[in-house]
């Protein structure tokens, strides 16, 4: 053959070649994102009651991260930021969850987890809860993913005007709990795949099943490629369903009972890895949106040994489990230092070695050197607490806490009663439940730390970008 010839085919094939060798050289990650799971809701953090041993799997074959906060302590904004790298504010995202008839989502201008390695190759997926908008313009395949299967909002809400929902409490969950089948006649919660719905009502007791098949059958159908799964579980959130085929008839067990389940789907898709051979060349985090539903007791976890739970800025709200597993990581190792969903993005893009759009400013730092244990200390020295309403309300810098809480009028009798500013300041490293408020003897540190929170929500504020809303 005439080498005049072969020269130039080369040089034509080996950007391809590259690329092809680059792509099997990448690796491959999965995030396994709960709803409403508290931070003492795994026996790897401390649970006597929940048995998960597929999780804590990942706990003693990488690492367990017991100082990482969430962004929100609620679904849509805490979601956002896991995504983007930013606090809920910076993207728009931050006035609490969205509902079945709320207008607006995650723009996908936004640069997301998925549309990073989207752009290296990655086949991309999300199986699950999306909750950042349920328009067809800003579902998971408008940002970032090729392919959507799951429910749009949360489980509890109704397609499409939220109405007639069950109520009562936990008691009312109890009910459901004995009424499995109550999942087809009490709700209307559609479920997703792509953009058009395929089944309303969605058969709750199978969706954790499904995500999970969902996911082994993608990461099967990608692996001789890299893959980004996204998993957001709609569950441990009330409702609660199991299949029938496991489920404790006892509803005081059911949040024990669907963390279990969960579990084991866990459990399905790391072995789905190990038969594949993928085990090694695949990072899996597994984490939650926010601290736990305390007001559904049963019904809902337990924060442990940290204070409060869901909706609230106590560490109980934003605190969550954390465990990864993968290339580097080192095997049963912990570490305590601060780090956070906002950081997942900085994290994956130093691994992969492709930079973040510099024009488009993000908070998260690259903890990728925790990740190893090859850096003792965290690039993030402090932490932004915002409420489930996008108010600033909080600041974290080092052990040090801070707390302004501007009461809430919820009636109109009190309407004209102007309430003081509840002022906190807790030591984390020696008080990690927060039960002694030390503002009164540091009111140097108290002011310090306020002007610090009000000078970077400044600066969020100043820079925000519009989510998008529907014509």
């Amino acid at each position: 053959m005439n080498r005049s010839f072969l020269a130039p085919l080369a040089a034509l094939l080996l950007p391809f070649l590259l690329s092809a060798d680059l792509q099997a050289n990448q690796p491959n990650f999965i995030i396994i994102f709960t709803d409403d799971q508290g931070y003492g809701d795994l026996s790897s953090f401390g649970s006597e009651t929940i048995k998960t041993p597929n999780i804590d799997r990942l706990a003693v074959e990488g690492r367990k991260f017991t100082s990482f906060m969430v962004a929100s302590p609620v679904c849509t904004p805490s979601r956002a930021a896991l995504l983007t790298g930013c606090y809920p504010k910076r993207v728009g995202m931050h006035q609490h969850v969205l509902f079945p008839a709320s207008t607006k989502g995650l723009h996908p201008k936004e640069h997301t987890i998925a549309d990073h390695l989207k752009q290296q190759g990655y086949a991309t997926a999300c199986f699950g809860k999306w909750h950042l908008g349920h328009h067809p313009d800003v579902l998971p395949t408008a940002n970032g993913f090729d392919t959507y299967f799951g429910i749009p909002y949360s489980n509890d809400m109704n397609h499409p005007d939220n109405k007639g929902k069950p109520q009562g409490g936990f008691a009312g969950m109890d009910i459901l709990w004995n009424d499995p089948k109550s999942t087809l006649t009490k709700w209307r919660t559609p479920l997703y795949e792509d953009t058009e719905i395929i089944e309303l009502p969605v058969d709750q007791r199978t969706v954790t099943r499904r995500y999970t098949q969902k996911a082994i059958d993608f990461v099967a159908a990608n692996k001789d490629k890299p893959f980004f799964v996204y998993l957001p579980h709609s569950m441990p959130h009330i409702p609660l369903y199991v299949p029938d085929e496991v489920r404790d008839p006892d509803p005081k067990n059911a949040y024990i009972n669907t963390i279990e389940h969960i579990d084991s789907e866990v459990g399905r898709l790391l072995d789905t890895l190990d038969k594949l051979q993928l085990a090694n060349n695949t990072y899996v985090v597994y984490t939650t949106d926010n601290g736990p539903w305390l007001q559904f007791r049963h019904h809902g976890g337990s924060a442990g040994p940290l204070r409060e739970g869901k909706g609230t800025t106590f560490e109980g709200g934003q605190r969550v489990p954390c465990l990864v597993r993968g290339p580097g990581i080192p095997a049963g190792t912990v570490c305590a230092e601060l780090a956070g969903t906002i950081d997942l993005l900085p994290t994956i893009a130093s691994i992969t070695g492709k930079p973040l759009p510099r024009k488009r400013q993000i908070d998260g730092m690259d903890i990728s050197g925790l990740w190893t244990g090859q850096t003792k200390d965290s690039p993030r020295n402090e932490f932004i607490h915002y409420t489930s309403r996008g108010e600033i309300e909080g600041i974290r810098q080092g052990d040090w806490k801070l707390l302004m809480k501007k009461p809430r009028n919820r009636n109109n009798a009190n309407a004209g009663q102007v309430k003081p500013t509840q002022i906190y300041l807790f030591n984390l490293a020696e008080d990690l439940g927060e039960q002694s408020n030390l503002a009164d003897q540091h009111p140097e540190i108290v002011e310090r730390l306020r002007i610090r929170m009000l000078e970077v929500d400044a600066e969020i504020a100043e820079n925000a970008r519009t989510p998008w809303f529907s014509n």
